[in-house]
């Protein structure tokens, strides 16, 4: 197989696992809050005062908790397990075809700086 055919499709195939197995688990309740206001647009002029009284700058407040990262790990391990074991079922494979329609205009992925450091024998694309 051609280089080229390779890149096109690891790229299709990683868009694919993103919406099957990544969005609409409970990542998607993250931005689903209120946002403060903010006048320079960065958050740095918000500030967060907690329970006890500590005013924490918008930058350092963490979104999510350790139980909430634990379950929004399991969710996207079990489905990128499911997608492995049924990405030969014709049924599963229709369906997620029918998804895939939906990356059309992502961004084409690039390779990841931290796993591309990993040394192997598979050269770099890009």
């Amino acid at each position: 197989m051609r280089p080229e055919d390779e890149d096109r499709i690891a790229a299709h195939l990683a868009r694919v696992m993103a919406v099957a197995c990544v969005r609409n688990t409970q990542l998607e309740t993250l931005p689903a809050g209120q946002v403060p206001a903010s006048r320079t647009g960065d958050g740095s002029d918000v500030i967060v005062v907690d329970a006890d009284g500590n005013r924490i700058p918008w930058s350092e407040v963490s979104r999510i908790d350790d139980d909430e990262m634990r379950a929004l790990m399991r969710e996207i391990v079990d489905r990128l397990y499911t997608f492995h074991l049924r990405i030969d079922d014709p049924a599963f494979r229709a369906e997620i075809d029918r998804w895939a329609a939906m990356t059309a205009t992502w961004d084409a992925p690039k390779p990841d700086p931290v796993l591309s450091a990993i040394p192997g024998k598979t050269p770099e694309r890009g």
